[in-house]
């Protein structure tokens, strides 16, 4: 895991996202997902570039069915943001690196 990202299991779920000080940024992936492997470095610019105002997370589907079953997740890779607990916004599929710092600065604010 990239410096600055954070591996999330079902049972760290509530702690690391849902009880958060700051907003979260969940990446539902899998390692077999062609573009889950694409969006990682994103991923990870993002988390050098926000550091602490915002927690970036990973939570592999195959081995936490429970959370992405609550979170009805069909397609990977699937990236919700949560903010004081709270589903803010979701993205499905891969996107551009400035759609999701446009989706970030908007909940920051």
């Amino acid at each position: 895991m990239a410096k600055g990202i954070v591996d999330i299991e079902d049972s760290s779920f509530e702690a690391e996202v849902l009880q958060a000080v700051t907003p979260v940024l969940v990446d539902f992936w899998a390692p077999w997902c062609g573009p889950c492997r694409a969006m990682a470095p994103i991923l990870e610019e993002l988390a050098e570039t926000y550091g602490n105002k915002i927690k970036i997370a990973k939570c592999n589907v195959d081995d936490n069915p429970v959370t992405p079953g609550k979170f009805e997740i069909r397609s990977i890779p699937t990236l919700i943001f949560f903010k004081n607990g709270d589903v803010a916004e979701q993205i499905i599929g891969i996107v551009a690196k400035s759609k999701l710092e446009e989706s970030i600065n908007t909940i920051l604010r």
